[in-house]
């Protein structure tokens, strides 16, 4: 493949971040954040899954401290409406766009490199995409 054939092919990452919250739109709703997509998918980031039991509960010791006996899957549920709410307070599409003001739990699109932006598109939607 010729450098002019790659370059064609490569968006800048605020593009990628863009195709990447239209795709999670696909599988998002009122009831189910992009973190509990990514969690029960595998997909992307891995949601609430890719954070141990103890981290999770340490990331939201606010919850957890009025409820220290709570299960991870209500702690999910609880932080999925959380999510949400923020998404909806703030008017923000995804609960990566809440993440990246409010860094609460994961840094949000802050948290991903260009390569990964790019894997992830991949994984989402079959289609390669360079991110320069």
């Amino acid at each position: 493949m010729s450098r002019t054939e790659l370059k064609s092919q490569a968006i800048g990452r605020a593009e990628a971040i863009d195709l990447l919250r239209t795709e999670l739109l696909e599988h998002t709703d009122c009831e189910t954040s992009a973190c509990k997509f990514a969690a029960d998918s595998g997909a992307f980031c891995h949601g609430f899954s890719r954070f141990g039991k103890a981290e999770l509960r340490r990331k939201y010791d606010w919850i957890t401290r009025r409820r220290p006996n709570i299960s991870r899957e209500l702690l999910e549920a609880i932080l999925n409406s959380w999510q949400l709410a923020r998404q909806d307070v703030r008017d923000l599409p995804t609960a990566c766009d809440v993440q990246q003001e409010a860094h609460e739990m994961c840094n949000g699109w802050d948290d991903f490199s260009n390569e990964e932006l790019g894997q992830f598109y991949t994984e989402l939607t079959g289609r390669e995409v360079l991110v320069a």
